[in-house]
């Protein structure tokens, strides 16, 4: 009879790969490090165990969407009362705060229950091109389409 592998926590290897966000487009980096976290990437991948590497996001000011996304994307939040709608357009998030817009991107992606929130705190999100995890040896993850 075969048995069903499951990774044991001696076989884990975490890295840290850092993503550079400049120039790239905001749905194609949350896939590439939503994969990254997940573990999809690596052979020894199980549905439901963390598996996934560590991932930095650096200059997320920087960070392109396609078409009229700026002006028509809106990001709500509700304050729990009568009339406490709140919303604000891409554009303007991504002014006030950059990461909020990866980080929500990134968390679309991942599995909406307890895996999915532990996963999304191994997620790191840098509006600028400096991050405090040098002591970690993070190595560059490669994109596609960016020179």
């Amino acid at each position: 009879m075969q048995k069903t592998y499951y990774p044991k926590p001696e076989d884990l290897e975490r890295r840290w790969q850092v993503i550079d966000a400049d120039g790239q487009n905001l749905g194609r980096l949350a896939s590439l490090a939503a994969r990254s976290l997940l573990g999809k990437d690596k052979p020894i991948f199980t549905p439901g165990v963390d598996v996934g590497d560590y991932v930095i996001v650096i200059n997320a000011a920087k960070i392109q969407v396609t078409g009229q996304r700026l002006d028509k994307k809106m990001y709500y939040r509700h304050s729990g009362y009568p009339g406490g709608m709140k919303s604000i357009s891409l554009r303007d998030q991504l002014a006030k705060a950059p990461s909020a817009v990866i980080r929500s991107a990134v968390w679309g992606m991942l599995p909406h229950n307890r895996h999915g929130r532990k996963l999304l705190k191994k997620l790191r999100v840098y509006r600028g091109p400096d991050h405090p995890h040098r002591a970690q040896q993070p190595s560059r993850m490669a994109v596609e389409g960016k020179d």
